[in-house]
C-alpha cells in the first residue's frame, strides 16, 4: 500500500485552495461586471512610455472633478513596481487655488498592462483601462468597465481637432456616449484656432467644437 507523505498533502491542500481562489475571484469579477457589455482595452500598453505628464483634454462628469480646470495628471514609477499618480488642477474661477492629490495604481493584467486600478483613499479602489494610445503615446483613452467614467488624455494642453474627432468614434465604438463629454481642454481646430470649455459648465455637452 502506497504511503502518502504530509507534505505531499499539505501541497495538494495548498493547490485546491489556490484553484479555489482564482475559481471564487473569477467569479467574483464576473458579477461586478455583470449586465454591462464587454469592454476591450487596447492589446499592449509600454508602462515606461506611459509614465510622465498628461493633459485632460475631456472627460465624463463627475463629482470629483467638479470645478477643475487646466486638469494634469503625473504617473511615475515606484520601487514596489506600483505607480505613483498625482492630479492637479485649478479651481474657484477668478480666485484660482490649485488642487491636487496622491494615490497609487497597480498592473492588475500583466499581459498587456492596460488594465489597472487606481486607489487615493485605502482600500477603495477604482479600475482605470486604457482603451486607446496614441502610436507615439501622444493620446490615450481611458475608461472602465461599466462605462461611467471616461477620460481623453494628451501629452500637451491641446488636441488638434481632427484627432479629438477620431477618438470620438472610438469611444462611440466601445460603448461610450461621446455626448456627454466635458471639453476641459483644449482642442486645435484648422485654421489655428482653438476652444477651451469653462469646466464649471458641467452637465452640458461640450463633445464636439462649436
Amino acid at each position: 500500500m502506497m504511503r502518502i507523505s504530509r507534505s505531499s498533502i499539505v501541497k495538494a491542500t495548498s493547490a485546491i485552495l489556490a484553484l479555489a481562489g482564482i475559481g471564487l475571484l473569477a467569479r467574483s469579477v464576473r458579477r461586478k461586471y455583470a449586465g454591462y457589455d464587454e469592454l476591450e482595452s487596447v492589446s499592449a500598453v509600454d508602462i515606461k512610455r506611459y509614465l510622465g505628464d498628461w493633459h485632460e483634454i475631456a472627460r465624463y462628469p463627475h463629482r470629483f472633478e467638479k470645478g477643475c480646470e487646466e486638469v494634469a495628471a503625473h504617473y511615475s514609477s515606484l520601487a514596489d513596481g506600483r505607480i505613483k499618480v498625482v492630479n492637479e488642477c485649478y479651481k474657484g474661477g477668478a480666485a484660482r487655488r490649485k488642487a491636487s492629490i496622491e494615490g497609487t495604481a497597480r498592473i492588475v493584467d500583466d499581459k498587456s498592462n492596460a488594465k489597472l486600478k487606481v486607489s487615493f483613499f485605502w482600500p477603495f479602489e477604482g479600475d482605470y483601462w486604457i482603451l486607446d494610445v496614441g502610436p507615439d503615446y501622444e493620446y490615450a483613452v481611458v475608461g472602465e468597465p461599466r462605462r461611467k467614467h471616461l477620460w481623453i488624455l494628451s501629452r500637451s494642453p491641446e488636441m488638434d481637432e481632427d484627432v479629438y474627432r477620431r477618438l470620438l468614434k472610438t469611444i462611440e465604438s466601445k460603448g461610450y456616449d461621446p455626448r456627454r463629454l466635458i471639453v476641459s481642454g483644449r482642442i486645435k481646430r484648422r485654421g489655428d484656432l482653438s476652444r477651451r470649455a469653462d469646466a464649471k459648465s458641467q452637465g452640458t455637452s461640450h463633445a464636439l467644437p462649436n
